[in-house]
């Protein structure tokens, strides 16, 4: 049994943990809230770029029952070479929140290879950039303080490569992955293609268009430009989603590691009182044995 001076060390030692996961807690918190009301804002402009898109849609049948439809509209079941953009945090502490995409990105790498599609990774996040980046993956672009402090130009600058290498036939498909908030307890993985745009998901309205556009010679670039703002929205608000996340997951951890921080002193506090009576009993047993030689 440990002496009472090593226990007590251990007992301010893991209080002081204690004080310290707290605080993480109610910074991540405070974070939290804040990135939640950031997410919410960015939630209602996503409304309104399905409304767009679904216009979009709406001219995109028409031109391709003509046969004159880009690639950004056509979906591909055997592309050939596919960019994987992901999101981690740049910190740590956050329970399984990382381990969680990066496993994802493992299994798409390993189910696209399978088929004989080449891989290409985009990481945003210095926790994914280091694993893969240990794991000998080259990584086509990396970014370190993006996922930490999303930025709409930034992120609009980060994914422009991206989407560069897909209009010049570079590669088939962009996808992004990420964990994304769910609720205050719970993170939820999601896989997004990019390009080409889907508009299976997309209702397509017939009747009244937000669209006005005259002459019709300028479809083809309205078109353009609304889906470079779908696509360079939907790579911001992945980086807000994705944070959200991060800070709930790490409040998550920080509560579990005060709870079990609070665990481990009630038991060295059981454990010192025990050694202290067993010391009190030790001293005892000499004064009354020098008590008894005394007779």
């Amino acid at each position: 049994m440990a002496n009472l001076k090593e226990i007590k060390l251990k007992i301010g030692s893991v209080k002081n943990t204690q004080k310290t996961t707290k605080a993480m807690k109610l910074v991540s918190s405070a974070k939290l809230t804040r990135t939640r009301q950031l997410s919410e804002q960015a939630r209602s402009y996503a409304i309104k770029i399905n409304e767009v898109l679904s216009d979009i849609a709406a001219r995109v049948s028409k031109v391709q029952d003509e046969g004159n439809i880009g690639r950004t509209f056509i979906q591909n079941d055997n592309p050939k070479t596919v960019d994987i953009v992901f999101v981690t945090a740049d910190k740590g502490l956050c329970g399984g929140f990382n381990m969680s995409t990066i496993k994802t990105v493992s299994k798409l790498i390993a189910d696209y290879e399978s088929k004989g599609t080449k891989v290409r990774l985009r990481a945003a996040g210095r926790k994914g950039v280091d694993f893969f980046s240990f794991q000998g993956k080259t990584l086509e672009q990396r970014v370190s303080d993006l996922s930490s402090a999303p930025d709409y130009e930034r992120a609009s600058s980060f994914i422009h490569s991206a989407v560069e290498d897909f209009k010049n036939e570079l590669t088939d498909k962009v996808v992004v992955v990420y964990n994304g908030f769910l609720n205050m307890l719970t993170q939820e993985i999601k896989i997004r293609e990019l390009l080409p745009v889907s508009l299976e998901k997309v209702e397509i309205s017939e009747n009244s268009s937000m669209l006005n556009i005259e002459p019709e010679d300028d479809d083809d670039e309205v078109l353009k430009e609304l889906t470079d703002k779908y696509i360079d929205f939907n790579m911001y608000y992945a980086l807000i989603d994705s944070l959200a996340a991060e800070h709930s997951a790490r409040m998550q951890a920080m509560e579990a590691a005060t709870k079990n921080a609070k665990e481990k002193v009630n038991s060295l506090t059981v454990e010192y009182n025990k050694a202290r009576q067993a010391a009190i009993t030790t001293e005892l047993i000499e004064i009354i044995s020098g008590v008894e030689a005394l007779k």
